[in-house]
């Protein structure tokens, strides 16, 4: 049976894919040490858990409205409210089957075949392939690591043409953890506003922020930005709930209706039992975020310093998110190998650490070390990288 054309050019998930091979070789009993994973090593809160039980047991696991029950799009509203000043109708939010499937649903109802979406590269993984499964083009805006991988006003400029229908920011950044001041993004913004283009806000990992900065939702600079914007969101990140499931997107009513219509063939409703706990996700005290990040900014300042003190790697301290994305090109040459990919390979089959190379996310010369694991392992997984590149 012949396949359609439109999952021909998809590419598997490069975090994924790594993860599953580390996986495969602790079956065999390998210590295995996984930098791939994008997701905390925490356990959800129990006072989400919790809710989730009390929801259970009150009989709360039959269908739900596509877009979400009242109660979480309520506990949105205020998030939003709180977080950001930011008033969205009921009509203008959106719970989705995680922030994958909002990102999914939107370009499904937004791009024509041919439709142009601008993806600043390194990029997350799924953003072009989602982009390709709507039968857009992705078009990617190459950033420099001296500039913190942030698109400039003036490369956005030159990559507008008549076919562009959006572009995506995601502040905090996956791979890069970097983050755009308000300045900077009301920059870009003046730029989609004076081409109508759509901007597509990936704010997954707003709460996890390690400097004095602060995260600036582009959709609060004005409500002119706020109309042309849609912002992305969810609770896996934040809150530890990457299994559970719920993502949620607000925007324009025409947009968010449009998507709803896609979730009502497509996913019939979020979770209803995750919902509940999504409420009461959002309604948190944010001392337990605080304990996470603060877990998180005490490895990124261990693991950024042994890292960076790798001959041939160089890294730029990452502002959020949970990744370093340093540039290893000089290493793996050092090391006689052609690729980062030949080169990660090796250090798996060698040395036992699964590290993520950059090609999937629009950077070859990089790759992707996710500090979700413990301090310790994060020591021996740079002890062991350090002894790769020292003795090959």
């Amino acid at each position: 049976m012949e396949l359609a054309n439109r999952v021909k050019t998809i590419t598997p998930s490069s975090t994924l894919a790594i993860t599953a091979k580390a996986n495969e070789l602790k079956s065999k009993g390998h210590d295995v040490i996984g930098l791939g994973a994008g997701e905390p090593d925490f356990n959800t809160p129990e006072p989400i858990m919790e809710a989730a039980i009390q929801a259970m047991q009150a009989g709360f696991t039959k269908y739900t409205p596509t877009g979400g029950i009242p109660q979480l799009i309520e506990a949105i509203q205020k998030k939003m409210e709180r977080d950001h000043q930011l008033t969205y109708s009921k009509e203008e939010i959106i719970v989705t089957m995680g922030a994958k499937h909002a990102l999914y649903a939107l370009f499904q109802v937004l791009l024509n075949k041919g439709d142009e979406v601008l993806i600043p590269a390194p990029y997350w993984v799924s953003y072009p392939e989602q982009v390709k499964l709507a039968e857009g083009v992705p078009v990617f805006i190459h950033t420099k690591e001296e500039y913190n991988f942030k698109v400039h006003p003036e490369d956005l400029e030159k990559a507008i043409t008549n076919k562009t229908k959006a572009i995506i920011i995601n502040s905090p950044s996956n791979p890069t953890g970097m983050m755009y001041s308000e300045e900077e993004l009301e920059k870009l913004g003046e730029i989609a506003l004076k081409h109508n283009i759509l901007i597509v806000s990936d704010e997954i990992y707003e709460k996890l922020i390690y400097s004095e900065e602060e995260h600036v939702s582009i959709a609060s600079i004005s409500p002119e930005l706020k109309k042309q914007t849609v912002v992305i969101n969810g609770v896996s990140k934040t809150y530890a709930m990457t299994g559970w499931r719920i993502g949620y997107a607000t925007g324009e009513k025409q947009i968010i209706k449009a998507m709803n219509n896609v979730s009502s063939h497509s996913t019939s409703n979020p979770v209803s039992i995750a919902q509940h706990a999504s409420v009461a996700a959002l309604s948190i005290d944010e001392s337990e975020i605080r304990k996470m990040r603060d877990i998180f900014a005490e490895r990124l300042d261990v693991f950024y310093t042994l890292i960076s003190e790798i001959p041939g790697i160089t890294c730029e301290k990452p502002k959020g998110a949970f990744y370093l994305f340093p540039n290893v090109i000089e290493a793996v040459r050092n090391n006689g190998f052609d690729t980062v990919d030949e080169w990660v390979t090796a250090i798996l089959e060698d040395e036992k650490v699964a590290m993520v190379p950059g090609t999937g996310f629009g950077a070859p010369d990089n790759v992707r070390l996710s500090y979700c694991i413990s301090m310790d392992d994060l020591t021996e997984a740079a002890k062991r990288i350090k002894r790769f590149v020292e003795t090959h």
